[in-house]
């Protein structure tokens, strides 16, 4: 392994240093009827943009150093991507329709962090998460780095292993978004690890490792997929919601949507969560406009339709599997929370009546034409999206070293975007908010907001 002299600075220091790069490649080659694999509809209109996924592990004294965990990752890694052979393919930069299933393999990364775990996750922002992810591979197609301008190819996966100084580590995953969207991920990086676990000895028996790749018929509607606008003027940042305010906030939006006379008696966590960060993030946009009146807007919700079908799949289904739900707001009084969960919760009943994914791709296919497309996009670009990735089993992902501290995705998210994920012990959800740096001023300070922290 070649000592690469890159190096990324950390505020005003130099920090973290890239010391060995290498391509992963399956233990075993795909048979030759898997060589190529179809991108569903879902897939060629998602964003051209990478997910990336970091898990932090303290020391746990486990007698096992740095060197002899990099290598278990590796062979585990090797031994994975004979299953998820086209994450180790490669596909078209621009318009892809299908993966090349070429055994090319994943990039791997090592890294040392001149810094403790506990200094890191105590003392820095949101966009310090970026450095652990190899390229820069965090979100827009276009923070490739030098390594890949001269291909027409991109690798779907690429990983980055990041030891800091007293011995902890963080797993950085990116993984095109283009072939699979979180749900996929995370089940990606929990068999992942499953497999470290039996290649380091700590469990005797292996845990089968069976990700569905759904056959698909080759079809090709030439799209570069929905745009996400970014800009330089947003920043993301991290709120925390304990169940118990959870639960408060359940109670307010009963009480209010009783006395409106449209009771609302089962609210969600996500329902209410998702209504309180657009209440508060549209009042921030009105204050910081120059007219301080009220634009229409809306969000969209990415669901995730694994397990919402008449016919379900199952949740190791790979692919991007999401429909998205567009809550339109025209006018102040639309926000109340009986009108938005209302039609939150009836977008969802919506999902729940597909009868498999077969009808699914269908109903998708009537959206592909170029009026449709560019519809969607219209609405996409002034609307808030919304995810959430909870009950995903993110702080279940053991590579033998114990449950991670921390999981985070990293990068600037969209403008105007809330992802949700369960909090490291459980007990409430995360919010990864990303908005324009004057409405995340006013966001932070929000009674209204604060009082559910």
């Amino acid at each position: 392994m070649t000592m690469i002299s890159s190096l990324i600075r950390f505020g005003r220091r130099q920090l973290h240093t890239i010391v060995s790069k290498e391509i992963i490649k399956p233990s075993s080659p795909t048979p030759s009827h898997l060589k190529t694999y179809n991108l569903s509809l879902l897939d060629q209109m998602s964003v051209n943009t990478f997910m990336p996924m970091v898990t932090f592990y303290p020391n746990t004294g486990i007698d096992r150093s740095s060197h002899d965990k990099t290598l278990d990752l590796k062979n585990s890694l090797s031994q994975t991507l004979t299953k998820y052979y086209p994450f180790a393919g490669r596909h078209a930069k621009v318009a892809p329709a299908c993966v090349d299933c070429n055994d090319e393999g994943a990039e791997f990364l090592e890294a040392s962090v001149d810094r403790t775990l506990s200094d890191f996750l105590q003392n820095s922002q949101h966009e310090d998460l970026d450095q652990f992810f190899p390229h820069g591979l965090v979100n827009d197609k276009s923070n490739r780095g030098d390594h890949d301008l001269e291909s027409d190819k991109v690798t779907p996966l690429a990983v980055q292993v990041n030891h800091f100084e007293c011995g902890g580590v963080a797993v950085a995953v990116s993984l095109s978004h283009k072939i699979a969207d979180a749900c996929s991920l995370a089940t990606l990086i929990n068999d992942w690890a499953k497999m470290t676990r039996f290649c380091s000895g700590v469990e005797k028996h292996e845990s089968p490792i069976n990700p569905l790749f759904i056959s698909l018929e080759y079809m090709n509607i030439n799209y570069e997929g929905l745009s996400l606008e970014r800009s330089n003027d947003c920043v993301t940042r991290s709120f925390m919601f304990p169940n118990s305010k959870i639960n408060d906030l359940k109670l307010k939006v009963k009480t209010m949507t009783a006395e409106s006379g449209n009771p609302i008696t089962n609210p969600t966590r996500v329902e209410v969560l998702n209504w309180l960060l657009y209440k508060c993030a549209v009042k921030a946009a009105m204050k910081n406009n120059t007219s301080g009146s009220f634009k229409p807007t809306g969000v969209s919700h990415l669901t995730n339709i694994r397990g919402k079908m008449i016919e379900p799949l199952p949740e190791n289904s790979m692919g991007n599997l999401f429909m998205i739900g567009d809550i339109v707001t025209n006018n102040e009084s639309e926000m109340k929370p009986e009108t938005f969960i209302g039609e939150f919760k009836m977008k969802k009943m919506q999902f729940q009546s597909l009868p498999n994914i077969a009808t699914t791709f269908g109903l998708i296919s009537q959206m592909c034409s170029k009026p449709a497309l560019e519809e969607h996009q219209r609405k996409l670009s002034v609307s808030y999206i919304c995810t959430s990735l909870c009950r995903y089993p993110a702080y279940e992902i053991d590579f033998g070293w114990g449950k991670p501290v921390k999981v985070a995705i990293a990068g600037d998210l969209r403008k105007n975007s809330f992802i949700m994920m369960d909090s490291p012990n459980g007990d409430g959800i995360e919010a990864f908010v990303c908005l324009r740096k004057q409405d995340m001023e006013i966001i932070q300070s929000d009674p209204e907001l604060l009082a559910f922290l």
